[in-house]
């Protein structure tokens, strides 16, 4: 038996010590990558963490009150607005700790909670991919499962693959599973939502149904009804009634509770996010005045939305990575000219196919600057839509102007990241 203890007291050593070293490599390689002006450095951060100690992502998450935001569009903003809102219900802000920045893989989830090991709550933005692991070893307490799109489909698996994931690992979790906050739109997210013990369903008010044409469970052809509601003629699957939903302004509660958002980012995408992020912070305890006080302090989320300085120029910076994003995003396109930047990049998706899935033809009567490295592929699709447009290649030449007061400019990631960066837009 002694010599099990001192076994067990030599392994917990060795830990510590891996642990403290993983600490210090990995926040030495962020303060590098900052200042070399590569990024944030969270994912090299949480990487280097994780491959000198491994049991960092576990442990890390031990103990911990934990909500998680997934999906293909609004991890993000979503996240900035569920943190708010439970900020604003503790009386320190630092016991709640987030990955603000949006590194969402397992390296970024590291990165973050190691910044304050010891908050009692961790909100997170967590890729699709990974959100069976956090389920298996986080125990989160709520889940918010916002879409399935369509997205960099050269890099990650077709969304029915995620969907059947989510489902398996609500399914394991059992009774331990998340409340999970479901987006009622969605077919998919309804299918694999439903193996949870609890679901709180919300109608987000978009109108996205591109990647929703066959039924998840049976694979017969879904049908639609003119007020939008959506189900399957060969099986039970169908949209379920909302406990929330988003109406103008306002998250209308199935009781009728009504309470207006008076958000701060723009877009009835965003007012979709924040009726999920405040069904979350109800369930996470907190009441919803106070959730919506916190919520209202959202302007800028990750640089969404931020207005960056180039020259004489200013512009507002929105970020799209697909066409469900797009789509919604050239609706808060306000300025004429607009100026649209694509990239192809590895975090972009090097396809670029997309594009013609995206409604340009409500930007008739509006000039557009397409910039980016794939301007041009932008510009032949623009011809097709009828759009009067000019392509500037070079994104700081498109940024330069003269413009007639602030340009609002959607971009792709890559290009968004670069936009950051020359405009003085933190990403935070």
């Amino acid at each position: 038996m002694s010599q099990l203890a001192a076994n067990i007291r030599t392994r917990g050593l060795v830990n510590s010590i891996r642990r403290s070293t993983a600490f210090v490599v990995g926040n030495a390689a962020a303060v590098a990558s900052r200042v070399s002006g590569r990024g944030t450095g969270a994912s090299i951060k949480g990487a280097l963490m994780m491959r000198i100690y491994p049991g960092y992502f576990r442990e890390l998450l031990a103990g911990k009150r934990i909500g998680v935001v997934s999906g293909t569009n609004g991890k993000t903003t979503t996240t900035h607005l569920l943190t708010a809102a439970l900020r604003e219900s503790v009386s320190d802000p630092n016991d709640v700790v987030t990955n603000a920045d949006g590194a969402n893989l397992r390296e970024g989830v590291v990165s973050a909670l190691s910044a304050r090991p010891k908050a009692p709550i961790a909100i997170l933005e967590v890729d699709e991919q990974v959100v069976p692991d956090v389920i298996a070893h986080g125990d989160p307490e709520t889940l918010i499962m916002l879409n399935f799109s369509r997205d960099q489909l050269d890099r990650h698996h077709e969304i029915n693959a995620l969907g059947r994931k989510w489902r398996t690992a609500l399914t394991a979790a059992g009774q331990s599973a998340p409340i999970v906050i479901a987006n009622a739109k969605d077919p998919l997210v309804t299918w694999a939502a439903e193996a949870a013990t609890k679901v709180v369903w919300v109608d987000m008010g978009t109108g996205w149904t591109q990647d929703a044409a066959l039924c998840p469970q049976c694979s017969t052809i879904l049908e639609y009804e003119p007020s939008g509601r959506w189900h399957c003629p060969g099986c039970p699957l169908a949209e379920h009634e909302p406990d929330y939903r988003v109406e103008g302004d306002e998250v209308i509660e199935a009781d009728g509770e009504r309470w207006p958002l008076q958000l701060h980012v723009p877009g009835r995408f965003n007012k979709g996010n924040a009726a999920c992020a405040l069904a979350a912070a109800v369930e996470m305890g907190v009441f919803e005045p106070v959730a919506l006080k916190g919520m209202r302090t959202v302007q800028a989320p990750a640089g969404r939305f931020a207005i960056g300085t180039y020259g004489d120029t200013k512009a507002r910076l929105v970020l799209a990575k697909n066409p469900a994003g797009w789509a919604e995003s050239l609706l808060v396109m306000e300025t004429d000219p607009v100026i649209l930047a694509i990239d192809s990049a590895i975090a972009d998706g090097t396809d670029v196919s997309w594009l013609w899935d995206v409604d340009y033809e409500g930007l008739r009567g509006r000039k557009v600057i397409a910039t980016g490295p794939r301007a041009t592929d932008l510009a032949i699709r623009l011809s097709y839509a009828e759009v009067e447009h000019e392509v500037i290649p070079d994104i700081a030449d498109a940024v330069a102007g003269p413009f007639d007061g602030t340009v609002d400019v959607l971009s792709t990631y890559s290009a968004f990241l670069r936009l950051c960066r020359m405009g003085g837009v933190e990403l935070k």
